[in-house]
């Protein structure tokens, strides 16, 4: 399993940098299906826990979403964001007036969840890379943050918790056994100095760099851990097969959406 999720990261790693360094359409078009499938991921999870979302009205939301953040000058993102809401309150409406569904509430806030977490949130991926100032450098280092963490959590959790280490205490027993309390720590470790590192190669300030990697490391196991919790529920093991050994989509994004959003208001600061 190792050697395969290793090779998947050192096959799509470096051609997912390319295209974040090349921008544009390159960019766009790749990012955009991966939001929307992980939407359509996030509709049959949503199916499989009772909820009668609507993979019609989603899926053309979050692609809408996308544009607004490819295009802020086209369409500005919080009036689709407010229109997009508006839209799945009607759907709420029409599914209790037919009767269609015995928890109306929960279909409205699954309907609103998958909004605002892949739409607007994973808007963000967009909204990141066209920056006027440094946007490949900023979006790259914090996709590299994200991953740099993750894979330090993993190996340190894996082969040094229990064995270097003093001991190996699970970070959530229910959830996610795998994961320890050492793993996290060497994440948060690792990513913050990696990220300090790669920013100074890019060229990027140092300072908000080091608030970047810190954040990324400290708060990217909980979107992980989020939607580790709806697979849970739903009785399944990856949202998805897309990426092999890695998941679905959802996986693949689940930490990334959330690196890339704080990314950007920080990069947004220090302009």
């Amino acid at each position: 399993m190792f050697l395969q999720r290793a090779l998947v990261t050192f096959t799509l790693g470096p051609l997912a940098l390319y295209v974040i360094y090349l921008g544009g359409w390159y960019y766009f078009i790749p990012i955009t299906a991966i939001l929307i499938l992980a939407a359509l991921e996030y509709h049959y999870l949503m199916q499989q826990l009772g909820r009668h979302t609507s993979q019609w009205l989603l899926l053309p939301l979050v692609a809408l979403l996308a544009v607004t953040g490819q295009w802020p000058d086209l369409l500005d993102t919080n009036v689709v964001l407010v229109a997009s809401l508006l839209v799945v309150m009607c759907y709420a409406l029409w599914l209790y007036e037919r009767r269609l569904s015995q928890i109306v509430a929960m279909d409205w806030a699954a309907m609103m969840g998958g909004v605002i977490l892949i739409g607007w949130i994973g808007s963000h991926f967009l909204r990141l890379r066209t920056l006027p100032v440094m946007p490949w450098q900023w979006t790259m280092l914090a996709m590299l943050s994200t991953w740099i963490a993750d894979s330090g959590a993993y190996l340190v959790g894996k082969f040094i918790a229990g064995k270097i280490l003093l001991g190996r205490h699970q970070l959530s027993p229910r959830l996610s056994p795998n994961k320890t309390i050492e793993g996290y720590i060497g994440g948060i470790v690792l990513g913050t100095l990696l990220t300090i590192a790669i920013a100074n190669y890019l060229g990027l300030p140092l300072i908000p760099a080091l608030v970047l990697g810190l954040i990324v490391s400290v708060v990217s196991p909980a979107g992980d851990l989020g939607i580790s919790l709806l697979k849970r529920e739903a009785g399944v093991k990856d949202s998805g097969r897309i990426f092999g050994e890695h998941g679905g989509a959802l996986d693949r994004i689940d930490s990334l959406v959330w690196s890339v959003t704080f990314a950007y208001y920080l990069a947004l600061y220090v302009s």
